[in-house]
């Protein structure tokens, strides 16, 4: 079944983290890598994918940071996932019916176009305001620091 990178995973968060600020106001790549428990090792790269991808705007300097590109109802799952991931499909027939030696007429291929139809419908309905508004409903929840091996507090 499809499964999203790491990568992705990390961008998804950080446009989380952006989207439950308030609007302008701007976040350090340390401060969403520590809230989202995203590794140094991939936040610089996260990060500049999602300003390629134009989710993001940028600022360099000691009062930089980063904010959402858009607005947070403007920005959905699949247009993240179609930026990160090399493709969306569940079967290679869904995108690709030569690949099927059963043809345009094969029963399974069918099931599995639906299946990829109802899935990116699906991720074009999750926007990140959704989201956002979703975790605020979370309560803390405690997790280990990666740097100190402390528990955190996230809210």
């Amino acid at each position: 079944m499809f499964r999203v990178n790491r990568q992705t995973d990390y961008a998804i968060r950080m446009l989380l983290s952006l989207a439950k600020r308030e609007i302008g106001v701007r976040a350090s790549t340390t401060e969403i890598q520590q809230e989202m428990v995203i590794p140094h090792s991939f936040a610089q790269r996260v990060v500049a994918n999602l300003a390629r991808g134009s989710f993001i705007q940028t600022y360099p300097g000691r009062d930089g940071g980063m904010i959402l590109a858009r607005p947070a109802r403007e920005i959905n799952l699949r247009q993240l996932l179609e930026h990160f991931e090399t493709h969306l499909f569940v079967s290679d027939c869904s995108h690709n019916e030569s690949t099927c030696p059963l043809g345009m007429d094969c029963p399974i291929c069918t099931q599995w176009e639906k299946l990829q139809k109802i899935m990116s419908e699906e991720l074009e309905q999750i926007n990140f305001e959704y989201l956002a508004n979703s975790s605020k409903q979370i309560q803390k929840i405690p997790l280990l620091s990666l740097s100190s091996g402390k528990a955190l507090e996230l809210q």
